[in-house]
């Protein structure tokens, strides 16, 4: 999966530009949002994402690998938590999002060591490991 940060003007339509151009490649969203004049959204294929978005001189900003750790829904904090994690492992949290499938997307400054902190997490909250 890839994140991609798009530069979306601020006007009425920018955004169904975007769509549309996505949707005639065929590529789909898989989450994000729009945050100013700056969208993230997220791709399974970053490149056919790129490719459409090139094609109608949509301006993509940067493409980013992203880590993807699930949260116990019914378990209020959970957020705070893995953000902690990150922050004590000096992983700087640069966007955050939801996927389409509740999981955490998560672009960080240290993919390496994000990665180790997103791995262990998801070791503490499987359910094996609650016993």
């Amino acid at each position: 999966m890839k994140d991609l940060a798009i530069a979306l003007e601020n006007r009425p339509g920018a955004l169904a530009e975007m769509g549309e151009a996505l949707g005639r490649a065929g590529v789909s969203i898989e989450g994000g949002g729009v945050f100013g004049d700056v969208a993230h959204f997220l791709f399974v294929d970053g490149a056919a994402a790129r490719a459409a978005l090139d094609a109608a001189g949509i301006r993509v900003i940067a493409e980013h690998d992203v880590l993807m750790p699930r949260l116990r829904q019914d378990e209020a904090g959970q957020l705070g938590k893995i953000a902690r994690r990150m922050a004590d492992a000096g992983v700087n949290i640069e966007v955050q999002y939801s996927d389409h499938d509740h999981n955490l997307v998560l672009v960080v400054d240290d993919l390496a060591r994000g990665r180790e902190v997103s791995d262990q997490w998801m070791k503490s909250i499987s359910p094996d490991s609650r016993h």
